[in-house]
């Protein structure tokens, strides 16, 4: 006799009139695609709208579901990718379904513009949360009861999870997958998807430096990819700049002109990054993984390690490490 399927958990998405497709996708993506090559009941995605029928989605096209309010309150997990209107309030008909969501226990997540609706529903009063840094101050005029912190790319505070820009809510998802299936499917989920494994959602979100059309810009990216693949190596700003055929400080102003932040804290953060595969997939003592990724003590790593990630390279590893052969662009020097 054939086992009946193990059903997985339930996730809902709400689709809106005007709304952008990627937000959208992003749930999909990691919630909805099928993934037999894990011996987990995978996630059962449900695409809802306020009112069952045609959404209209920016380009002109159009998706139709059948499912409504009722169906998108039911499921394990409840998301709100975007609202249509960041300075209009969420019908009365969603926050009552939000608030239903709620009480029933569900998880609810907010991608970017999203957590407008978690706020106007009264959801985020006296809580932390996140949303695209470009409406942090029309949502803390709006909504001051909540602790709105724009910095970080998302915030995971109990049932109610927030995240900022349309691509933080890949990290997001990233994130829910890893509490639920653990460290080495959401490592496997990004790989297919061709992303980082893991941003933490205390990193913060990149506010853009406008870039203007300058010859240098290309000398520049020459010494950043230049750095990028001697990691290991002794780096100064002096040999960045001779790279890049300046003087250390005309090299100063057009590095962060380009980058919005300065050589060495830039070079700080790749460092860390490069890191994060050999925590997550080596047992490389601490000591050795610093030297391996150029500080010259694991005193510094670990000092610089905690103000990124807000955690130390410990408490990073227990939680995420795989046991999975290491990454090969970063060497431990002779």
């Amino acid at each position: 006799m054939l086992r009946p399927a193990r059903r997985g958990p339930t996730v809902s998405v709400l689709a809106y009139d005007g709304m952008s497709v990627f937000e959208m996708g992003i749930v999909t993506e990691v919630f909805g695609l099928p993934r037999p090559e894990f011996d987990v009941p995978w996630y059962e995605l449900t695409i809802c709208a306020e009112a069952p029928g045609p959404v209209r989605v920016i380009g002109g096209a159009s998706l139709h579901t059948p499912y409504g309010l009722d169906t998108f309150a039911a499921a394990e997990t409840v998301i709100v990718p975007g609202v249509p209107d960041v300075t209009a309030d969420p019908s009365p008909e969603l926050i009552a379904t939000l608030n239903r969501a709620y009480d029933r226990g569900a998880r609810i997540m907010s991608i970017c513009s999203g957590a407008f609706a978690l706020a106007g529903a009264g959801l985020l009063d006296g809580r932390r949360a996140t949303t695209h840094w470009r409406y942090a101050e029309r949502f803390r005029r709006r909504y001051p009861k909540v602790a709105l912190d724009p910095d970080l790319l998302y915030i995971d505070d109990g049932p109610l999870l927030t995240s900022a820009g349309s691509a933080a809510g890949l990290d997001l998802c990233l994130h829910v997958v890893r509490s639920d299936c653990g460290p080495a499917i959401a490592n496997a989920v990004a790989r297919r998807l061709v992303i980082q494994p893991h941003r933490d959602g205390g990193q913060a979100q990149f506010i853009e430096a406008p870039l203007t059309a300058d010859p240098t810009d290309d000398r520049i990216a020459r010494s950043i990819a230049w750095a990028l693949a001697h990691l290991t190596e002794r780096i100064t700003v002096e040999t960045l700049a001779d790279l890049a055929h300046m003087s250390t400080r005309t090299y100063l102003r057009h590095f962060t002109r380009a980058t919005g932040t300065t050589p060495i804290r830039w070079l700080i953060h790749q460092r860390i990054q490069a890191s994060l595969a050999l925590l997550e997939t080596t047992d490389t003592p601490i000591e050795k993984i610093a030297k391996a990724i150029g500080f010259d003590t694991s005193v510094t790593y670990r000092h610089h390690f905690t103000n990124i990630m807000r955690t130390s390279p410990s408490s990073y590893r227990s939680a995420f490490h795989t046991g999975e052969a290491a990454l090969p662009h970063v060497r431990e020097r002779p």
